[in-house]
Formats: C-alpha cells, sequence, structure tokens
C-alpha cells in the first residue's frame, strides 16, 4: 500500500486527478488573506504609522468585501461556471496583494487589501462548490479535507517565511501573494469545468428550475435557495460553521501582539506558533474523511472540535510563555481541522447541484461576516477594558471570552442541529 493510500484510504485516488490539482493550488493561495500577514501585523505599525488598534483593520478590510460579494459570486457560479469566477478571483487576489509592497500609504493599503477580499468572494467558496460538484460522501468529506489540509501547509510554509522575510524589508512578505498570478492562468488553460456546473438541474425544496433565462428564473433560484436556506438544519449549521471563525480569525489577529507584548517572544516565534497551527489542522483535515466515516452523524466530533478551538484559544491567550502556549495551539489546530472540514462537506450536500453555489456561498459569507466582526469587536472591547483593567489583561481576558463564546454557541448549534430534519437534499 503506498503512502497516499495510507494517508487519505478508499478515496485517495482523487489527488492523482489533474482538476483536484489545480484546485488545490488555486486554494493554497486563497488560505493566504489573512495568515499571511498575521505574523507580521505588529512590524507593519511603525512603516505604516498606525498604533496596534488600527492594524487590526488590516485583516477587516480583506474580509468585509466578500460578506455582500460572496454571495454574488455563489449565484455567477451557479448560472455562467465556476471556471470564470476562479481564474478572475485568483487575479484580483494575488494582484492586490502584491501591489502592496509598493505603497506606505495606510490608505492605499486598506483599499488594496479590500480588493483582495472582493476577489476572494471568486476563489475558495468556489473551489468548495466545485469539490462538492465532482465527489459525494464520504469522498467529498476527504476532498474537503484535502483541501483544508492544502491551506494549512500554506499557513505553515509562507507565514513562517513572512515572519523572516519582515525582518528584513517589510514589503518582502506581500511579494508572496504574487504566486497566485501563475496558478490562474494555469487554472485558465488547463481546469476542466465540473460537469453540469454551467447548466443546473432542478432545484429541490424550491420547484422551479434554474436554468431558464430571464427574471422568472432568478426569482425561481433565489425562492429554492431560500427555501433550503431557512430550514432549522440548514440554519443551524450555517450559524456554527460562522462561528468557529471567531477564535480563528482571533488567534490569526492577535498572536503576534500576544507573543511580543505577553509571552516575551518575537515576530519569529509568532511565525512558528502559526506554523504549528496550521500544520496541525492541515494533518487533522486530511484525515477529516475517516473520521466522518466512523460516525453515523458527525455530532460528537463537532462538539469535541468545537471544544478544543474555542478552550485552546483561553488557554493560548493566558499561556506565560511561547513554548507553554504550543500545546493549546495545537488543540486549535485539531479543532478547525475536524470543523472547517466537516461544516464545509455538510453543507454542500445540503443544496442539490443547481444551487449547490448559492448556499455555499451563503456559509462562507456568514463566515466573512465573523472574520470582518471578530477583529472590529474584539478591538472594541480592548479600547473598553483597558482604562481599568490595564493594556495586558484586557488582551488576555478580552481574546479568552472570545473562546469562551466560540464554543458555546458551536455546540449548542450542533445540538440544534443533530436534533431538526434532514433537508431533501440529503435524502436525494
Amino acid at each position: 500500500m503506498s503512502l497516499v493510500d495510507r494517508l487519505f484510504g478508499q478515496h485517495a485516488g482523487m489527488v492523482h486527478d489533474d482538476d483536484f490539482r489545480l484546485l488545490l493550488a488555486a486554494n493554497a493561495m486563497g488560505a493566504l488573506g489573512t495568515a499571511l500577514v498575521s505574523p507580521v501585523l505588529d512590524s507593519l505599525t511603525g512603516p505604516l504609522g498606525v498604533s496596534a488598534a488600527q492594524i487590526g483593520l488590516v485583516v477587516t478590510a480583506v474580509a468585509a468585501p466578500s460578506i455582500v460579494l460572496i454571495p454574488l459570486s455563489g449565484a455567477l457560479t451557479d448560472r455562467f461556471g465556476r471556471k470564470p469566477v476562479l481564474v478572475t478571483g485568483l487575479l484580483g487576489f494575488g494582484g492586490g496583494g502584491l501591489a502592496i509592497a509598493f505603497t506606505t500609504d495606510f490608505a492605499v493599503v486598506l483599499g488594496l487589501r479590500a480588493l483582495q477580499g472582493a476577489a476572494f468572494a471568486g476563489v475558495t467558496p468556489v473551489i468548495i462548490t466545485c469539490l462538492g460538484d465532482l465527489y459525494d460522501g464520504d469522498a467529498e468529506t476527504t476532498a474537503q479535507g484535502i483541501r483544508f489540509g492544502t491551506s494549512g501547509l500554506s499557513q505553515a510554509f509562507f507565514p513562517a517565511v513572512a515572519g523572516l522575510a519582515v525582518a528584513v524589508a517589510w514589503q518582502y512578505p506581500f511579494f508572496i501573494y504574487g504566486v497566485a498570478l501563475p496558478v490562474a492562468v494555469a487554472v485558465a488553460l488547463f481546469f476542466e469545468e465540473p460537469r453540469a456546473a454551467s447548466t443546473g438541474g432542478e432545484a429541490t425544496d424550491g420547484g422551479t428550475d434554474s436554468t431558464d433565462g430571464g427574471t422568472d428564473s432568478t426569482r425561481g433560484y433565489v425562492v429554492g435557495l431560500a427555501a433550503i436556506a431557512r430550514r432549522r438544519r440548514t440554519l443551524a449549521f450555517l450559524l456554527a460553521r460562522s462561528v468557529v471563525v471567531l477564535p480563528f480569525i482571533g488567534f490569526l489577529t492577535y498572536n503576534s501582539l500576544v507573543v511580543s507584548r505577553l509571552q516575551g517572544g518575537t515576530p519569529g516565534q509568532a511565525g512558528l506558533l502559526v506554523a504549528l497551527f496550521s500544520v496541525v489542522y492541515a494533518v487533522t483535515a486530511t484525515q477529516s474523511g475517516r473520521i466522518a466515516a466512523r460516525f453515523d452523524r458527525p455530532t460528537l466530533p463537532l462538539v469535541g472540535a468545537n471544544l478544543a478551538l474555542g478552550g485552546g484559544l483561553v488557554v493560548f491567550v493566558l499561556a506565560p510563555s511561547v513554548a507553554a502556549a504550543a500545546p493549546a495551539v495545537t488543540a486549535m489546530g485539531v479543532g478547525v481541522g475536524v470543523t472547517f472540514s466537516l461544516y464545509r462537506s455538510i453543507i454542500t450536500g445540503l443544496a442539490p447541484q443547481s444551487s449547490r453555489g448559492g448556499l455555499v456561498s451563503l456559509s462562507e459569507s456568514g463566515g466573512r461576516v465573523a472574520a470582518t466582526v471578530a477583529p472590529v469587536g474584539i478591538g472594541g472591547a480592548l479600547a473598553l477594558a483597558e482604562p481599568s483593567l490595564g493594556g495586558e489583561a484586557a488582551l488576555q481576558w478580552v481574546v479568552a471570552a472570545a473562546g469562551l463564546l466560540s464554543a458555546g454557541v458551536g455546540v449548542a448549534s450542533v445540538a440544534v442541529a443533530h436534533l431538526a430534519a434532514p433537508v431533501p437534499a440529503e435524502s436525494d
């Protein structure tokens, strides 16, 4: 038995598919929106002339535009196909990130990050949808896990490089985004559009064919998608998928501040913690198909993963040193690897192919809402808490509260989804 077969089990053959490999390459770039800048944020405050509170806007700016644009990209992929949207997204994401290296104007930096956020709407959500088109059942869970594992490897390697490169010049980490440009060219030339992705099919639970042109078709598409999205099981999984972003983004945004100001570490060590986090969730994600196959329903692993993720953030921010923080970061990585893979696999199965892009986009948009609110909310809470607690204590307790909130809401949402009736697409 080959190493690939041992790693991925009966679905290992998908790693030899050229289209799957192209999707993984594109996904590796899309994963760098926040992770790449995480270990260097503290180092950017001087060159850009901003405070520690303001630098969090670099994360918010990349998350905010996609809240609106991800649902639009989902509708476009359901109507016109996955490939055109994916190529356009890669070009905008890579070009916008690369351009940051050539300016010190903070307003321009935020504008370019917003361009990356808009372009992201056409990258990761489209890739998730494509995997739902190509595979189903445990095979799709494996594919989503490998995809997320690729994200982890990308977020392990490139941020570590960025943490070292920023010591030479603050601009150097942003050249990494340029790698997305040749990937876009490769997708444009060699990626084969998933079968029927641009023509759709009969929409279940809505009763309207989304392939007919005109206003009636658009209305029918929206009505059918809304009928799926408002079901209790769907809503619970959409909320659960969104809330796990809170500790994920909280860690990536405040990692460098916690390491440098609370644990006496360096930007390089902050980058190593991001690398550890990413490697752990990458390895965990690649095994998500096997994890899912061990349970009749995914409730138990999802509950455990939510507790590991939220609780890990609490322990991380209270740890007295970088070494003491490492086990907590490992627990967070396990939580992310399980939740992000299983939630996405579940959600793609809640809709038929004709509405899948739309539902996946609603899910990803919810995640971007959380990614946008998390830095702003935590930053606002820090501003309120600092006068009474002091800077260091405020950072500890506010970030810890975010971890507790995530764990509580996540477990409750999974419980509601477990008790709710399956949606028609799952029966199909």
